[in-house]
C-alpha cells in the first residue's frame, strides 16, 4: 500500500519535528520534507511531490496563504491542511479561500491530525466543530449581502434612505409618521439584513451596494 506523502511547513523547528515524529510512526503515512517559511514550502513541495501539505499560516518570508496559492498552481492535486495556532475569522476564510481541505489548531489531538490527513488524501474536507461555527456564520452574512435591496422591505429602505442623511431615529419617526420605537426595529432589522453593526456601516455598504444612493 502507498503511503500518504505529507511536507511539513512551520518555522518552528520543535513543531516540525513533532509532527514529523508522530507521522512517521503511522503506517499510512510518510513526512517526505520539511519547510521553514512559505517560500521554502513552494520549492519542497516541487522537489518531493507531495500528497498533502500541513501549512502554517504566520510565516518568515512569505506566509501559509501565498504559498498555498503558488503551490496549487503548479500541482493541482495537492491538498492542504491548515495547522495553526489562530482561530480569527479572516484567516480561516483566507486559508479556506487558498484552497485548505481542513483546518486545525495546533492543540488539537493527535487523532484529529490524522483523521485530517486521511480524509484530505481522499478529497474529503475536515474543519473542527469551533472554526465551522465561524465558516457558517460568514456564509450566513455573505448570503443575505449578497440578496441586495431586494432583502430590505420599503420601509427599511426609506428608513435607510433617512439614516444616510444623517437624520435621528426621531427625525425619521416624525418624517414616516411611525413611532421611534418602530424606527429603531426597523434598523435593527436593516443591521442584521446588511450583516453590518452600526449606521455608518450600513450607509457605506448600502452605498457600495447600490443599495440606496444620496
Amino acid at each position: 500500500m502507498s503511503k500518504i506523502r505529507v511536507l511539513i511547513a512551520d518555522d518552528h523547528p520543535v513543531v516540525r519535528e513533532g509532527l514529523s515524529a508522530m507521522l512517521d510512526r503511522q503506517d499510512d503515512m510518510e513526512v517526505v520534507g520539511d519547510a521553514v517559511d512559505g517560500a521554502d514550502a513552494v520549492k519542497k513541495a516541487g522537489e518531493t511531490q507531495p500528497d498533502i501539505v500541513l501549512m502554517d499560516l504566520q510565516m518568515p518570508v512569505m506566509d501559509g496563504v501565498e504559498a498555498m496559492k503558488r503551490i496549487a498552481e503548479q500541482q493541482p492535486s495537492v491538498r492542504f491542511i491548515v495547522l495553526t495556532t489562530y482561530d480569527n475569522d479572516e484567516r480561516i476564510f483566507k486559508g479556506i479561500e487558498a484552497g485548505a481541505r481542513a483546518y486545525l489548531l495546533k492543540d488539537s489531538p493527535r487523532e484529529e491530525l490524522f483523521k485530517a490527513i486521511r480524509a484530505a488524501h481522499k478529497g474529503d474536507s475536515l474543519i473542527q466543530p469551533s472554526v465551522a461555527s465561524k465558516v457558517l456564520d460568514r456564509f450566513a452574512v455573505l448570503s443575505r449581502q449578497s440578496q441586495g435591496p431586494e432583502l430590505l422591505s420599503e420601509r427599511e429602505l426609506e428608513v435607510l434612505r433617512l439614516v444616510a442623511t444623517g437624520a435621528s431615529n426621531r427625525s425619521i419617526a416624525a418624517e414616516l409618521y411611525i413611532s421611534e420605537s418602530t424606527v429603531k426595529t426597523h434598523v435593527q432589522s436593516i443591521f442584521q439584513k446588511l450583516g453590518v453593526n452600526d449606521r455608518t456601516e450600513a450607509v457605506t455598504h448600502a452605498l457600495q451596494k447600490g443599495i440606496i444612493s444620496l
